[in-house]
C-alpha cells in the first residue's frame, strides 16, 4: 500500500476503501450491553453478532462498554481508547481465504482500577440492560471440585468490608445492582458468556453466595430480579500475533495495534430468559433456547475437551500448533476414537445436532492451516479446565463401565507435563498455569509416588478411590516417564 492509516474514527471512510467498515453512525448508538472482560473472544463473538446487528438491522441502543477490572487489562484498554475503539476481525478461512473487517460494536472501554465509579455509573446506567462476562474459568471464584464459593480470596475479603472499593466481577456487580434498586431501577441481565458448564446457573450461585454475605436484603432483591441466562458460545479465536499487525499493513496499509483473528464457524446458544430487554440476536444467528444444558455440554466435552487431548499430547510429542497435530494421523485417530468411544455414550441427544455431523466439523476446523491455535494457549490454565471438560466424562464412564483409557493417558500425560515442561525433544514448554507451581510439586513426587498428581482432591476429586482408575493410571504415567514416547503410548490404546 502507498500510504498506512491509523485506525480510528477520522480514518474510517478512506480504510472502507480498502476494508469493509461500519456503515451505522456509531455516535447515534447508546450502550445497552457492558461487558467485563474484552479479550480476542469477546471481540471475535458478542461484539461481532452485535456488530452484525447494527450493520444489517440499526439496533440502536445496544453499543457496548468494555470493562477491565484487573490492571492486565490495561494494555487492551489503551489500545482500544487510541483507535477509538474500532479493532480489525481478521477471519481465516482453511481454503487460504482472508477476510478483514474492521468493527464498531464496541463504544467505550473503563479501566475499573483507575476508575472504580465510572464502571459503577455505567453498569447503573437506566440505559444498561445486559452485564455480559467473558472472565476465564477462573474467575468465577470456586472450588473446582465443591463448586463453592472461595471466601479465603483476599480481594472478596477486602470487598465483604468495603463494599464501595469492589476489587472482583462480584463487588462490582453487587455495588451496581445496589444503585440501581435504590435509583429504583430494574436489574439488568448477567450474561455469562465463558466455557463452564451452566455458566449463568455458577454466575447466579457465586453472586447470590457473595452478596448474601455482605447485604441480605440486597441478595434477596438479585435473587427475585436478576436473570441470568445460560449459553453456550463457540468460535476459535487465537492469541494475535505480530505476522497478523504485519498483515494488515502491509496488505491493507492498516495500523491496527489490536486485531482479532478467528475461524469463520461461530455459534452462540442462549436461553431466552433476560431482565430488562435485550437485542434481537435471532436476526443474526443467534439461537435462543429453553434449555441450553444439552448444547453446552456437547461442545465442553467434544470442542474443549478434544483441544485439550490434542494440546497435552500434542506439546509432549512436540507439535506446536492445533493444526500441525491434525497433520498427524495418530492424533487424529486417537482424537475420534476419544469423541466415539468416550464422550459420545454419555452425551444426552441435542435437538437439531447430528452428533456425527458435528464431530466431523470439528475435526475440520481443528485443522484449519491458518489459524495455527498454539498448544501452548490450549494447554494454558488446565487446572481451571480439565475438571470441567475432560474428568466429568471419565468419571460418568468409570460409573457406567465405559472406556476410561484414552482420557487417562491425557490425565498421565498432564503429569508428565507439569512435571518436566519439555516435549520428546527436550525443548522447553510454555506452562501457562494459576496452579503451575503447585501442579509441578505433585508431579515431582510421581517416580516415588506414581499417585501423587492425583491426589490433588480439588482437581481430581475422588478418582484416586477408583482402582480401575488407578491401575490404568499408574501403568500409563510409567510408561510415560521410562522413555516419554507418547505417540508409541497412544498407538497402543488404539
Amino acid at each position: 500500500m502507498k500510504n498506512t492509516l491509523l485506525l480510528n474514527q477520522k480514518n474510517l471512510a478512506q480504510l472502507g476503501n480498502r476494508i469493509p467498515v461500519p456503515t451505522y453512525d456509531r455516535d447515534a448508538q447508546k450502550v445497552g450491553l457492558v461487558h467485563i472482560g474484552v479479550g480476542g473472544f469477546h471481540r471475535a463473538h458478542q461484539a461481532f453478532y452485535t456488530h452484525k446487528l447494527m450493520e444489517g438491522f440499526g439496533a440502536e441502543g445496544w453499543s457496548i462498554c468494555g470493562i477491565g477490572l484487573r490492571e492486565g487489562d490495561r494494555k487492551i484498554h489503551d489500545v482500544l481508547q487510541k483507535q477509538d475503539e474500532l479493532y480489525t476481525l481478521i477471519v481465516k478461512h482453511p481454503d487460504g481465504r482472508i477476510e478483514p473487517q474492521i468493527m464498531g460494536s464496541i463504544s467505550d472501554f473503563k479501566l475499573g482500577v483507575d476508575k472504580t465509579e465510572a464502571v459503577l455509573d455505567i453498569m447503573a446506567s437506566p440505559d444498561t440492560k445486559i452485564v455480559s462476562l467473558t472472565i476465564t474459568e477462573g474467575g468465577y471464584n470456586f472450588n473446582p471440585t465443591t463448586g463453592e464459593f472461595d471466601f479465603d480470596n483476599p480481594d472478596i475479603q477486602h470487598e465483604l468490608k468495603h463494599p464501595d472499593s469492589p476489587k472482583t466481577v462480584y463487588g462490582y456487580l453487587t455495588a451496581a445492582l445496589k444503585k440501581r434498586r435504590d435509583a429504583g431501577l430494574s436489574a439488568f441481565t448477567v450474561m455469562s458468556c465463558d466455557n463452564i458448564q451452566h455458566n449463568g446457573d455458577v454466575a447466579r450461585k457465586m453472586l447470590l453466595t457473595f452478596a448474601r454475605s455482605q447485604d441480605m436484603a440486597l441478595a434477596e432483591w438479585i435473587e427475585k430480579e436478576v436473570c441470568f441466562p445460560n449459553s453456550m458460545v463457540d468460535r476459535i479465536t487465537p492469541v494475535t500475533s505480530p505476522s497478523d499487525i504485519e498483515y494488515l499493513e502491509k496488505t491493507h496499509g492498516i495500523n491496527d495495534e489490536w486485531p482479532v483473528t478467528c475461524e469463520p464457524f461461530i455459534q452462540w446458544v442462549i436461553e431466552d430468559k433476560f431482565s430488562n430487554g435485550r437485542p434481537d440476536f435471532e436476526k443474526v444467528g443467534v439461537q435462543f433456547v429453553p434449555d441450553v444444558k444439552p448444547y453446552e455440554e456437547m461442545k465442553l466435552r467434544l470442542l474443549n475437551a478434544g483441544h485439550s487431548v490434542l494440546g497435552i499430547l500434542g506439546a509432549i510429542h512436540g507439535h506446536k500448533t492445533i493444526n500441525a497435530c491434525m497433520e498427524d494421523q495418530t492424533f487424529v485417530t486417537y482424537l475420534r476414537a476419544f469423541m466415539d468411544k468416550e464422550v459420545s455414550p454419555v452425551l444426552e441427544e441435542v435437538k437439531g445436532i447430528d452428533l456425527h455431523e458435528y464431530k466431523n466439523s470439528l475435526q475440520e476446523r481443528f485443522a484449519n492451516p491458518n489459524i495455527k491455535d498454539s498448544v501452548s494457549r490450549i494447554c494454558s490454565e488446565s487446572s481451571a479446565k480439565l475438571p470441567k471438560f475432560l474428568i466429568p466424562t471419565l468419571q460418568e464412564n468409570l460409573s457406567g463401565k465405559g472406556s476410561i483409557k484414552l482420557a487417562t493417558l491425557v490425565i498421565a500425560a498432564w503429569c508428565y507435563y507439569s512435571d518436566k515442561g519439555l516435549d520428546k525433544n527436550g525443548q522447553p514448554l510454555e506452562i501457562i498455569d494459576a496452579m503451575g507451581v503447585q501442579l509441578q510439586q505433585a508431579a515431582q513426587k510421581t517416580q516415588t509416588d506414581p499417585l501423587a498428581f492425583i491426589r490433588q482432591e480439588s482437581l481430581f476429586g475422588d478418582l484416586i478411590k477408583n482402582k480401575q482408575f488407578t491401575d490404568l493410571y499408574v501403568d500409563l504415567v510409567q510408561k510415560i516417564y521410562a522413555d516419554n514416547d507418547i505417540k508409541k503410548l497412544m498407538q497402543s490404546l488404539l
